[in-house]
């Protein structure tokens, strides 16, 4: 077989064996939510609509509480957290996680500084982050878990920036880049 006639069935072999990342694109309407999630340990509500009434969002979603990747980015936007709040934004992190695993998670990776929350099965759908692969949660029952997929988002609810990558070393600045350009200070 000629190389040639072997590039389309490699290709179609691999688009096969990897997950879509597919995101909502700049310009979309953010799916608004309400859900529980924590702060320095503290369970609190936490609703989108309420957010942004603030200012603008990043909303990242993660894989997994208490993983190498997930832990090295929640540390990297904890150390960032004075720069986000001078540019006037909110930071959040969603994973599939259940609330008490969020609390532990908030205090001792986020260091206390921008909650963290759960996303059910429709905040998944909805932000298009389902990575289509599933772990044992705490409780062993089978769970979904999120692409790495952080999204500015304007406060009138629209995504003004998407990055989706598992690789978490560029999300939080390529976010606070994002949110500095939204910021008239900048």
């Amino acid at each position: 077989m000629r190389l040639a006639s072997l590039v389309p069935v490699l290709a179609s072999t691999l688009a096969l064996a990897a997950p879509a990342m597919a995101t909502l694109a700049p310009g979309a309407k953010a799916p608004d939510f309400a859900t529980r999630g924590a702060v320095a340990g503290k369970v609190i509500p936490i609703n989108l609509g309420d957010e942004l009434k603030k200012g603008p969002v990043v909303l990242y979603f993660f894989p997994a509480a208490f993983t190498g990747g997930c832990n090295a980015e929640a540390h990297a936007f904890a150390e960032e957290m004075p720069n986000f709040k001078k540019a006037g934004a909110t930071v959040l992190g969603m994973s599939t996680d259940n609330v008490d695993t969020l609390a532990r998670f908030s205090a001792e990776k986020c260091a206390g500084q921008f909650a963290v929350a759960s996303a059910g099965p429709a905040v998944v759908k909805g932000y298009d982050v389902d990575l289509g692969k599933q772990i044992p949660g705490p409780d062993g029952k089978m769970r979904s878990i999120t692409s790495r997929t952080s999204y500015v988002i304007t406060p009138d609810g629209r995504i003004n920036f998407v990055h989706s990558d598992m690789n978490p070393a560029e999300h939080v600045a390529m976010t606070l880049a994002a949110v500095r350009k939204l910021s008239p200070l900048h």
